[in-house]
C-alpha cells in the first residue's frame, strides 16, 4: 500500500508524539533519581540525605553519587547517569552549557568565597608582592573546568603572572592534597576547595584570602543544576526536592548542632573537619534566592560576566543569553508547598 506523502508525514507525526507521551509517563513515573553531590562538602541537606527524607518526601528512591569535580558531574548528566547535580561549580556548568549541553540551574546551593582557593608551599615563602617572580617556571596543580579554575586565572591575572610562565596539570582537590603533602612534591601550588583546601593549608598559604579575594575573584557560588528535560518532564518531583534541600537550610540556621553528625557522615569527614569546612558557608533562603541579587537576575548576571572571562581567555565560546539557562519556576514551586 502507498501512502501520500502528507499522509506519511502525519503518521510520522503521530508516531512521535505518542513515543513522547509514552516517555513522558515514564518519566513522570519514576522509581529512582540520581544525584550528584561532592565528597568532604558539608552541607545541611545531607541531614536529608542521611535520614531519607528525600525519599519519603519525593515518594521515590534517592541515590546519592559521589564526584571530584563539577566537570564530571556534568558528563553523568550527558550520558544519562545523574538527573540532579547538587553543588555544581559555576564553570563547569558554564564550560558544559557552552559545549551545547541543555542544563539549567534551579537554585543557588552555597556561597563559599573563603571555601575555594589556591595555595602555595610555605617554604617558598610566596606573597602577592613576589609571586610573580616566585612562580615562574613552577608546576601549580589545578582542577581545570572548575570555579578553583577560574578563580585561578583571576587570581593569576590580578598578580601579573602569565599561564605560559607556570606549568599547569590538572589534578583533582583530593589528589593534588595528598601530592602537596608529600615532602618532595614538585607542586608549588595547589588549588581547590571544602576539605581537600583545609589538607592543602596544612602545607601551604593562600596569596589572597577574604575580601581582597573577593574583589579579585568575585562571588564564588555552587548552584543546583540539571538537564533542561528532566525538570520538564518531572517539576514536581523537582520541585519537592528544592522544597526538602530548603527545609534543612532553614533548620541548620536555626539550630545546627543537632544535626552535625549526620552531616559529618555523610560528608565523609570527622566532626573538626565538617565544623570547619561549613563555618565559611552561606546557605540563601528561598526568599533570598528568588530576589534580584540572585535567580531573579543575579545568577544570569553573574553566569554572563563569568563567560565573557572564559571566552576572552580562549576557554568557551559563550553563550548569547544566560537568562534561558537559569529557571527559578521550581523554586518558586517549592516555596508554596
Amino acid at each position: 500500500m502507498k501512502l501520500t506523502k502528507s499522509l506519511a508525514m502525519a503518521l510520522a507525526g503521530a508516531t512521535a508524539m505518542a513515543a513522547t507521551a509514552t516517555s513522558a509517563l515514564a518519566d513522570s513515573h519514576l522509581k529512582e533519581i540520581t544525584v550528584a553531590y561532592f565528597l568532604e562538602w558539608p552541607t545541611p541537606n545531607q541531614f536529608a540525605q542521611a535520614n531519607k527524607v528525600y525519599e519519603k518526601e519525593l515518594g521515590v528512591k534517592v541515590k546519592w553519587v559521589s564526584f571530584d569535580a563539577g566537570t564530571a558531574m556534568s558528563a553523568a548528566m550527558a550520558s544519562g547517569d545523574v538527573h540532579i547535580s547538587f553543588s555544581q561549580g559555576v564553570t563547569p556548568f558554564l564550560v558544559a552549557t557552552a559545549a551545547g549541553q541543555d542544563l539549567q540551574v534551579v537554585d543557588v546551593a552555597v556561597s563559599y568565597s573563603d571555601n575555594d582557593n589556591c595555595v602555595v608551599r610555605s617554604e617558598l615563602e610566596v606573597s602577592k608582592d613576589n609571586a610573580a617572580e616566585k612562580l615562574k617556571g613552577k608546576k601549580v596543580a589545578v582542577p581545570l573546568g572548575t570555579a578553583a579554575h577560574s578563580g585561578f586565572l583571576a587570581q593569576m591575572a590580578h598578580l601579573g603572572i602569565k599561564e605560559a610562565d607556570l606549568t599547569i596539570v590538572d589534578m583533582s582537590p583530593s589528589d593534588s592534597a595528598a601530592a602537596f603533602s608529600q615532602p618532595n612534591t614538585d607542586l608549588a601550588m595547589v588549588c581547590g576547595w571544602g576539605g581537600s583546601l583545609r589538607k592543602m593549608k596544612e602545607h601551604g598559604n593562600p596569596i589572597l584570602e577574604g575580601k581582597e579575594k573577593e574583589k579579585v575573584v568575585g562571588k564564588v557560588f555552587d548552584v543546583t543544576s540539571i538537564p533542561t528535560s528532566f525538570g520538564e518532564e518531572n517539576p514536581k518531583l523537582l520541585a519537592k526536592f528544592l522544597k526538602v534541600t530548603a527545609d534543612m537550610n532553614a533548620k541548620y540556621a536555626k539550630d545546627p548542632a543537632p544535626m552535625m553528625e549526620a552531616i559529618s557522615k555523610a560528608a565523609g569527614m570527622d566532626a573538626a573537619g565538617t565544623k570547619a569546612v561549613i563555618s565559611t558557608f552561606v546557605f540563601p533562603g528561598v526568599d533570598e534566592q528568588l530576589s534580584a541579587e540572585w535567580m531573579g537576575g543575579g545568577v544570569a548576571d553573574y553566569l554572563t560576566s563569568s563567560a565573557k572571562k572564559l571566552e576572552e581567555g580562549g576557554k568557551i565560546k559563550a553563550l548569547s543569553d544566560y537568562k534561558a539557562v537559569v529557571n527559578s519556576s521550581y523554586l518558586e514551586a517549592a516555596s508554596k508547598l
